[in-house]
């Protein structure tokens, strides 16, 4: 049987998470789309509000995660796509602008006004973790994509940097790599979950991705098929348990079983007969209450957030452009009712993000919670067609040689640190 196993590139993507982490196999088959091989996960208490502020347990988790899914995919891997999010996360826009030798633009044009765009400073304790180019200007024509083959004299480019906080990425990687892992590359969080939950054309007509995690709910902005502005709500599901906890009187793990099994963020979709079990704290018994109690705990805390990414998409000014409307998706956008509340409150078309583009165990990661993780695959895979096919396009690399050499210098960093 294992003769038979494809020489396929194996991909791996981990997401280190505020409640769990997941680690995401999957090869490349012959068409060059990705098939999940293996999943693992495990629940993580060692990061809070996506910064690790406990690295024995963060390179634990890691570890376990691993050992889940190599064991369910029959691969084994050392590389590893990361995702990085959190509060410490920020980003900019940045304009550059080159003279265009011979009157026409070619691949090395685009590098030089990239490089341009990227030369602003920042500030010695953050890193670049991306550099994604917005749109291009030929001679003022805007609304370029890809400009390369047009004449002219002068290529401007507008680009949006997103930078990460140097020690809490350096925690991160330190995790990963006493989980006896190397780091093929470090991804922005909601960037891999947009990737694996969007398609062309959402990214096109204007949509919002809303990635509701455990510690922070992180959103990233697509107008005109780029990346518009990306930002972070310190809110997630773990607020919801812990109102749970209070208002029902119960243990934080029993709170979380509850809000997962029993949870609605519509207190009106849920009826009056419906009952649950609560458990009691330090002791005392179990009592029974309505569901709609629950309901009720749930729906103020949704409300809350939802509310504040409306006031973040507002504060975008890209609210007008969202023309596909919000995509929710992570772990927390799993509760009932949440969707029906985000219509009634965005007042633009919300929908539930699950993975799409992607083969093999599809079923195991329908969700999501493992929507960042997929992702993680998906850009790894665009970074790599070079093994697949030739015709990658020109900002996709420049993004990951930026990512690599980033992370070559980290590693430098550290060997003169530790």
């Amino acid at each position: 049987m294992s003769t038979a196993k494809p020489k396929a590139p194996v991909l791996a993507g981990l997401d280190i998470g505020s409640t769990k982490v997941s680690f995401v196999i999957g090869t490349v088959n012959s068409e060059g789309k990705i098939e999940v091989a293996g999943v693992g996960t495990a629940p993580n208490s060692g990061i809070r509000q996506g910064v690790v502020v406990n690295i024995e347990a963060t390179t634990d988790s890691i570890k376990k995660a691993k050992l889940e899914a190599e064991l369910m995919s029959g691969y084994t891997v050392s590389d590893v796509w990361v995702g990085v999010s959190g509060t410490h996360i920020s980003s900019f826009d940045s304009k550059g602008m080159v003279a265009i030798k011979n009157r026409e633009v070619t691949p090395s044009e685009i590098e030089r006004v990239i490089d341009a765009a990227k030369a602003v400073t920042v500030p010695a304790d953050r890193t670049v973790l991306h550099i994604l180019p917005r749109e291009f200007k030929v001679d003022g024509q805007d609304g370029i994509t890809d400009p390369v083959g047009m004449s002219g004299i002068r290529l401007e480019a507008q680009v949006h940097m997103v930078t990460g906080s140097q020690s809490a990425i350096n925690n991160s990687i330190k995790c990963v790599e006493r989980s006896g892992l190397r780091i093929a590359g470090l991804v922005l969080g909601q960037l891999a979950s947009a990737m694996a939950v969007i398609s062309n054309d959402e990214k096109n007509l204007g949509v919002c991705v809303v990635d509701m995690g455990g510690g922070v709910t992180n959103s990233l902005y697509f107008v005109n098929g780029s990346v518009a502005h990306s930002s972070i709500i310190p809110v997630g599901g773990q607020h919801f348990t812990h109102d749970v906890a209070v208002g029902l009187r119960t243990p934080q793990f029993a709170a979380e079983i509850i809000k997962k099994k029993h949870g609605c963020a519509m207190a009106s979709m849920v009826s009056d007969a419906e009952t649950v079990e609560v458990e009691g704290v330090g002791g005392r018994k179990a009592r029974v209450i309505p569901r709609k109690d629950l309901a009720d705990v749930i729906e103020a805390r949704a409300e809350e957030t939802l509310s504040l990414i409306t006031n973040d998409i507002r504060m975008s000014g890209v609210m007008p452009m969202l023309g596909a409307g919000i995509v929710l998706t992570g772990g927390a956008s799993q509760l009932d009712g949440i969707i029906e509340l985000g219509e009634y409150i965005f007042d633009i078309p919300v929908r539930r993000g699950v993975p799409i583009h992607v083969g093999g165990l599809t079923d195991v990661v329908k969700s999501g919670e493992f929507s960042s993780a997929v992702g993680l695959l998906m850009y790894g895979l665009t970074q790599r067609k070079d093994l697949l096919n030739q015709n990658h396009n020109v900002n996709e690399i420049k993004i990951g040689d930026s990512i690599q050499g980033m992370t070559r210098k980290l590693k430098e960093i550290f060997d003169t640190i530790f």
